[in-house]
């Protein structure tokens, strides 16, 4: 039974389908308008979930050709790997967390100010692992383990997207919805580097181009274009023996790398219609819950959110915190410490928010500069996680996003202290 529940928790589009249909059973709505609006829901996030995975999909060539193309070796972040190592030893701990959490976050957001329910199922999953192996590897055992790992899950799951909220207004310009996705800290620094820095400047949306360049303004287009050169010059670095021989299949690795580009910019576009229909759906779904169990909570989505918004700071975000992430790895060499190889999904995903966060406060400085300090951040925060890991921080991947790495450093050493 635990692993089914398990198995539910962990499938965002049947989460958040679960929360949209007792939303509307809550409201009393005929049962046309709750089968469609539950499965619309589903629908949504099945769609993100689909070009989420195209996306993926062009960018870890282009990850294999940076590596290979510039020589570079160490640990590449990424939150499903470090999740797949531990669940061997900490399955059973984490199921537990994430269940209670969940609740633990639903109690903390009827009784104090902090309405917000965070909906990214998967991300809770994580964070939820997380705390089992630090509280773990700091010698809890039991039900000791699980209390307090739920209550600090349930606390960040509202505390987060409580911090988010304030930069989400002027995002999407109301209070409907909040911000639910652990890289948070992330988001709001970039968000707060654009108030520095960004006075006065125009946001990334507004585009002054010439007629004949006018199609740019098309997020697809200029996605794509900058996208492609970014393929090539890897591509070129890797060498078309490597591409055609690894990756392509044998295609010519210019057509290889220009193809991949565009399937990168198809999942952009994917993922923002999915969003659209998302939000359309659960906004209204979510009123119910808001007015019966919850009352003025705010459902807490995941980054993709926030793309409709500014796709061309998506694109900027992106850029920008990849070169800090460069930027970074160079310092780490020059440190002599571990390397923390730029990993191009958390990067985009994480990156193109800090962009939209940073625009909302500074424009195209902000989105530039902060992003740039966000992929600063999320290189230098998994060398001092990993530590506190235990036998996990020996592997070659570790938690990728920002929030991991704040929580998992401040958990670690309370528990340590104690």
């Amino acid at each position: 039974m635990l692993n089914v529940i398990l198995d539910i928790l962990k499938v965002p589009a049947i989460l958040v389908g679960l929360i949209s249909l007792i939303g509307l059973l809550l409201q009393k709505k005929s049962a046309s308008d709750t089968i469609k609006g539950t499965i619309k829901t589903i629908l949504g996030f099945i769609i993100i979930g689909g070009g989420a995975g195209i996306l993926v999909g062009a960018l870890v060539p282009f990850g294999e050709l940076f590596e290979v193309g510039f020589n570079v070796q160490g640990i590449v972040p990424n939150n499903e790997a470090i999740v797949g190592m531990a669940l061997k030893e900490y399955g059973t701990a984490t199921a537990l967390i994430m269940a209670f959490g969940m609740l633990a976050n639903i109690l903390i957001a009827k009784f104090t100010p902090l309405k917000y329910i965070f909906l990214t199922g998967h991300h809770t999953f994580y964070m939820a692992c997380m705390i089992a192996v630090i509280l773990a590897v700091g010698g809890l055992t039991g039900t000791t383990l699980i209390g307090v790992g739920a209550l600090v899950l349930g606390f960040i799951m509202t505390f987060f997207p409580a911090i988010a909220q304030p930069t989400m207004r002027k995002i999407i310009g109301s209070d409907d919805v909040a911000f639910g996705h652990f890289g948070t800290v992330g988001y709001v620094l970039s968000a707060w580097v654009g108030s520095l820095v960004g006075k006065n400047s125009k946001s990334t949306e507004e585009m002054a181009l010439p007629k004949n360049l006018s199609f740019l303004r098309d997020s697809s287009i200029s996605i794509s274009l900058t996208m492609s050169i970014l393929y090539i010059i890897v591509a070129v670095a890797a060498g078309p023996e490597y591409v055609e021989q690894n990756l392509s299949g044998g295609q010519n690795y210019i057509v290889f790398a220009v193809v991949q580009a565009i399937t990168f910019a198809a999942g952009v576009y994917i993922i923002l219609q999915g969003v659209r229909l998302l939000l359309a759906e659960i906004v209204p779904a979510f009123t119910g819950i808001s007015q019966k169990l919850v009352p003025n909570a705010k459902p807490a989505l995941d980054c993709p959110i926030v793309f409709p918004y500014a796709p061309n700071a998506v694109l900027i975000g992106f850029l920008s915190s990849f070169v800090g992430g460069i930027v970074g790895l160079l310092i780490l060499g020059q440190l002599k410490m571990i390397l923390i190889l730029p990993g191009v999904v958390p990067h985009f995903f994480c990156g193109a928010t800090a962009g939209v966060f940073g625009n909302a406060t500074g424009g195209r400085k902000g989105a530039t500069i902060g992003a740039f300090i966000h992929g600063l951040l999320i290189t230098f925060l998994p060398v001092a996680l990993l530590p506190i890991l235990g036998s996990l921080g020996f592997a070659n991947t570790t938690f990728s996003d920002a929030d991991f790495g704040v929580v998992g450093i401040i958990l670690g050493y309370i528990v340590g202290y104690f």
